[in-house]
């Protein structure tokens, strides 16, 4: 007995010791956090020996908690222990862990846990997203609180530093149980998309498996989880012999390749199946095989793999004890997908199956900061001990840009910091060193602190450098000769403290020529000021002239309102710090004037694919019409080659966003009516109540913007037309291709454009009317303009078939929820198929819409059980309405894509 004992010892520790190298291997290079652990806590865990660390090392944000005792050991005996605890964000919208895990290029797996366990006692259970680098990898959510979120990515390296973000979307605070960053050989898991996209793990199955819960193996050295998965039309078989994976990248684990599936029949097909939540996603499917039974010499299993019918490889003969795998070369899409393993006519064996990896793809084409810049601002930020949450990528998202930076984008590379504003930001010591590291920093704002010591050399020296504002500090000693030359020349905006740089006699000569010179600024001044009095005197003699200011050359803009410097716009925007929207034009910025009124200040981007002439366009058209359904003009900036406007700041985005699936908050059936006549109350203004009349050009949800009451108004004049002649009837037409004009003269947004001006090239009101149409059909049904997919689907095209079967709850935006009044609903799709009709002459003008709308806001009444159906005229409509123009986004969208 006690030699069987120290027997079993023996085999114990020579285990063990066989073991280590294993382990060791398995675990180069993995990171394994414990979030919410306690300070400096590691461990192995004994269900999987990873071993495990807290998260202080990788994140300094956030609190610990403890999940309920309910949830938690001992009433929840087989719980891990990383899900014990976890560590919740309360404050700031972003939040990040910092992993440093390989070269830029390297592939890895990366897995996140959660388990809310009513940690906070509110029983809520929160949603929020997930972020990996700078693009978008999944929310977050639970089904009841006890529940267990896992969720992988498989994802490429864009640089030495991968940041795992959590991001609160304002429903409930985020909050993450476990992280985990596994290496991965990057010549698997390939996919026609490159590093632009990512696998997010959707099922993998160990087919045939003898254990019932789910796998994590020690010689898995990716330390994948399996689940077990069968059929009750499937056997299986299995070895116990070793098999051979060393040749196959994927080293699928042993414990996975022993057991395969096959159908109980012999003749059968082996089938499984999934379902997608979104038709469009796109799936790589990746298959394992290893023969496990030794085979006749009169045997043979040969098979071939296809999907929904359609063959994906094969055919097939696995080998005995040698693992392989197989994927789609095209990601698989669509509404099913099944996949049949069918066995060929010279086979005598069923198709088998050892194990299954479904991946979703999450494409990943936002760029991260310039490697560079990162570097650059991280070291401003050690230097000074900066406190800001500057957490993630300091560019991207663009929705999450860091406090006081601003960055310059481009299609086809990274972005790049172009302005620094770190004023009033509590900075001791030198100016950092590593600012000269911006190569393309514009715009740099220390003012308001505690920096002494010289004005470095190295600004000088910075080429993109436009503005340097150092006043409010304690610097002293010389200016730079170069930075005095350039601000001489107009090249750079300087603004310092003169009293603190001067300590020699030399500095002081100088003054000897600066303080005359300041006299004769003085003097000039003085006359300006006369010159501005004479001016208003004379302009209260004639009221009715108007003033002109410069735009561009050759241009000018004529304006009763003051013109904004670029330092002003600086000022109202809080150095361009809440970004609140993005166009054709460039990024629009939200500001606040000095009475307090907030504004939105939309700048003209250097990239932007419009240009002055537009710029020009939008300014003259805002300053010469005035309507409470048109947003109202505040001002303009045209300050060498930085361009904006200034209009009204409107709380609630755009109607697109609002009626957008994202989009938690639904609108009514009322008030969507009330948006419609807000929208065509001004359209009828442009096109009856202005002389000449405007034809708008670019009616659609993303440029009617809505109030902080819902009040919505027409915006982005950029493409308006004017019909210069005064006696001409606003419903004749003009023709758009203007002598001179090298670019393509229909303007518009696929899925708005009207498709008899796009044929004709000849503009009129119809042409507003056929895109308010549109607009109309995407308030009543919330669905988009252009439905994406594999094939785009104009709305016209999906609404038809639904108007002829009658069915209103088809048509209608399922949000509502049935809280409307089905007759007002019929009428107002009457309005807008008359809208779209395919001839202008055949669309009703924007008086007979408004009318027709304001009829169907007092039909807006609870519903009394009456049964409708569809008014015969919307039949009419249908048989009208055969004529569409191309859905190529080139051909409609140029010259300016929107």
């Amino acid at each position: 007995m006690t030699m069987s004992i120290r027997f079993i010892s023996l085999l114990m520790m020579l285990h063990l010791v066989l073991m280590v190298p294993v382990l060791g291997q398995r675990q180069t290079g993995f990171v394994s956090i414990d979030c919410g652990a306690a300070e400096n806590f590691e461990y192995t865990d004994d269900s999987d020996q990873i071993k495990y660390s807290t998260d202080g090392a990788y994140i300094q944000t956030g609190v610990n908690k403890n999940i309920s005792s309910k949830y938690s050991y001992p009433n929840n005996p087989n719980l891990p222990l990383p899900m014990s605890d976890l560590r919740s964000f309360p404050e700031g919208k972003w939040n990040c862990y910092t992993l440093r895990a390989g070269p830029r290029g390297s592939l890895h797996l990366i897995r996140a846990y959660f388990l809310y366990g009513n940690y906070d006692g509110e029983n809520k259970l929160p949603q929020f997203d997930l972020y990996v680098g700078v693009n978008f990898w999944s929310s977050v959510t639970f089904k009841n609180v006890s529940e267990q979120v896992t969720l992988e990515i498989i994802s490429m390296a864009k640089s030495e530093v991968t940041n795992v973000c959590l991001v609160n979307k304002g429903l409930g605070t985020p909050f993450i149980s476990a992280l985990e960053l596994r290496p991965v050989n990057s010549s698997i898991y390939n996919t026609e998309f490159g590093a632009s996209a990512s696998l997010l793990l959707f099922k993998r199955w160990d087919l045939g498996a003898i254990i019932n819960g789910s796998g994590r193996y020690e010689d898995d050295i990716y330390d994948r989880i399996w689940y077990p998965y069968g059929s009750s039309s499937w056997d299986s078989i299995s070895t116990s012999h070793a098999i051979n994976g060393n040749n196959n990248g994927y080293r699928t684990p042993f414990e996975v390749m022993r057991t395969a599936a096959k159908p109980k029949n012999a003749s059968a097909s082996l089938e499984f199946s999934w379902t997608p939540n979104d038709p469009n996603s796109k799936f790589y499917v990746y298959l394992y095989f290893a023969e496990v039974k030794t085979l006749e010499i009169n045997q043979l299993r040969k098979f071939t793999i296809s999907c929904n019918g359609h063959l994906l490889c094969g055919p097939l003969i696995p080998s005995y004890l040698v693992a392989a795998a197989v994927s789609n070369l095209k990601p698989l899409m669509g509404h099913e997908h099944r996949i049949s393993l069918h066995r060929t006519e010279d086979s005598s064996l069923p198709p088998i199956l050892n194990a299954v990896e479904i991946f979703e793809v999450r494409m990943m084409d936002a760029f991260p900061t310039l490697e560079k810049d990162v570097n650059a601002i991280m070291d401003i930020k050690e230097a000074y001990g900066i406190q800001r949450n500057w957490v993630g990528d300091p560019c991207e998202p663009k929705n999450h840009t860091w406090e006081g930076l601003i960055c310059n984008y481009s299609n086809s590379r990274p972005p790049q910091i172009v302005s620094l504003n770190l004023s009033s930001s509590n900075l001791s010591g030198v100016i950092a060193s590593a600012v000269c590291n911006l190569l393309s920093l514009e715009s740099l704002d220390l003012s308001n602190n505690s920096l002494s010591g010289s004005i470095p050399k190295f600004l000088s020296e910075m080429r993109s450098l436009k503005i340097l504002i150092l006043k409010g500090n304690q610097l002293s000693g010389f200016i730079p000769a170069a930075l005095l030359k350039k601000s001489r020349a107009g090249l750079l905006k300087l603004s310092v403290d003169a009293q603190n740089l001067c300590g020699s006699d030399k500095c002081k000569k100088k003054l000897n020529v600066f303080v005359p010179l300041v006299a004769t600024i003085s003097s000039l001044l003085v006359l300006l000021i006369v010159f501005v009095i004479i001016w208003k005197v004379r302009r209260n003699i004639q009221p009715d002239k108007e003033t002109s200011n410069p735009i561009k050359e050759g241009t000018r803009v004529a304006s009763k309102k003051w013109q904004y410097s670029y330092a002003e716009v600086l000022d109202i925007t809080d150095n361009f710090k809440i970004v609140i929207g993005k166009g054709g034009f460039g990024t629009v910025y939200r500001g606040q004037m000095k009475d307090g009124n907030q504004v939105a200040v939309k700048m003209l981007s250097p990239t932007s694919s419009q240009g002055p002439r537009e710029f020009q366009t939008e300014a003259e058209l805002l300053m010469t019409v005035h309507h409470k359904n048109l947003v109202a003009f505040i001002g303009f900036c045209d300050d060498g080659n930085k361009m904006a406007l200034i209009y009204e700041y409107m709380g609630n985005g755009n109607l697109k966003n609002y009626l957008s699936a994202r989009n938690y908050r639904c609108l009514s059936w009322g008030r969507r009516l009330q948006i419609a006549i807000d929208a065509a109350q001004g359209l009828e203004y442009l096109h009856h109540g202005c002389k000449p009349p405007i034809i708008h050009r670019d009616v659609k949800t993303a440029n009617i913007l809505l109030s902080e009451k819902l009040e919505a108004k027409i915006a982005d004049f950029g493409l308006s037309k004017e019909f210069k002649n005064d006696t001409r009837d606003v419903g004749s037409s003009i023709n758009t291709n203007d002598q001179g004009n090298s670019e393509p003269a229909v303007m518009g947004t696929k899925g708005y454009l009207d498709p008899e001006y796009y044929k004709s090239r000849k503009l009129n009101e119809k042409s507003d009317i056929y895109s308010f149409g549109i607009v109309l059909l995407e308030l009543i049904t919330g669905q988009p303009a252009v439905r994406k997919g594999k094939e785009s689907v104009h709305i016209l095209d999906w609404l038809r078939p639904e108007l002829r079967r009658g069915d209103l709850s088809k048509i209608i935006d399922s949000k509502l929820q049935g809280k409307y009044n089905a007759c007002s609903v019929w009428k107002a799709l009457g309005a807008a198929m008359a809208c779209t009709a395919s001839a202008s002459i055949h669309r009703p003008t924007m008086n007979c819409v408004l009318s027709e709308l304001k009829k169907c806001l007092e039909k807006e009444v609870p519903g009394q059980g009456e049964t409708y159906i569809v008014p015969p005229q919307i039949y009419r409509e249908l048989h009208d309405l055969s004529e569409t123009y191309p859905m190529d986004d080139e051909s409609i969208t140029y010259p300016f894509p929107r």
